[in-house]
């Protein structure tokens, strides 16, 4: 398996706590959050990770450099800002393989089962899969709608109520953007996945296991206290 993590944004949220190192590579407990989560993807079986790189870009290759910890790591660099779409699209471009493979930001960490995953998008062979997080509030986030198993509908704003969030985890290949006519810079969100959810149907992955998202001062905090064990 192998899965490309975007590691290129400026965590403009994170500069009041961190601001010498990119937010994947905010410190936890002495060891970078990055480090956390490529750890955990060998565990699921992952033996390459692409690594899609802008700011600071050197921090992270200095820690990680061509091999880590038995895991293959290759660089693909931004030279400039290209958005979560514009990121995605550069690193499938080295990317020689037809056979899906896993796409997550580097800020955020999912405990799931990525064979399971991997095993439903074989069998049910839709566009995208998406892994989508149970969660008791949704004010900070927004809403994924789903039905009979599909991705329907995204809601911008969530409430102050249980529902699926968007973990940030995808299974996908190069196949997915044939017939999008994407400009250089995009997201991959807001201009993808949004306007085109009734031309690709994506399928949900549910997932009720541990997720953090350490894009703001607060819960990267906490992120200190629940890696303690990890």
């Amino acid at each position: 398996m192998q899965a490309i993590i975007l590691a290129g944004g400026f965590g403009t949220r994170l500069r009041s706590v961190i601001a010498d190192v990119p937010k994947p590579m905010a410190p936890i407990n002495g060891k970078p959050f990055l480090a956390y989560l490529i750890d955990y993807l060998k565990s699921q079986g992952v033996t390459k990770v692409i690594l899609s790189v802008h700011y600071l870009r050197e921090k992270i290759q200095d820690y990680f450099q061509e091999c880590y910890e038995g895991l293959s790591i290759q660089y693909v660099l931004e030279d400039e800002p290209l958005g979560t779409g514009g990121a995605i699209l550069n690193a499938l471009q080295c990317i020689d393989s037809d056979e899906p493979l896993f796409v997550l930001n580097g800020d955020t960490f999912l405990r799931m089962d990525y064979k399971k995953m991997l095993a439903q998008h074989h069998k049910n062979s839709p566009n995208i899969s998406m892994a989508l997080r149970k969660i008791a509030d949704c004010s900070r986030y927004g809403v994924v709608h789903v039905d009979a198993g599909c991705v329907t509908a995204f809601q911008d704003q969530g409430e102050d109520k249980p529902g699926l969030i968007n973990a940030g985890v995808y299974l996908l290949t190069k196949k997915l953007f044939a017939k999008f006519a994407a400009p250089k810079q995009f997201s991959f969100e807001r201009d993808f996945l949004f306007p085109q959810i009734a031309q690709i149907h994506p399928e949900a992955f549910v997932v009720e296991d541990y997720f953090i998202d350490i894009g703001v001062p607060e819960d990267y905090e906490r992120a200190a206290l629940d890696f303690v064990n990890f």
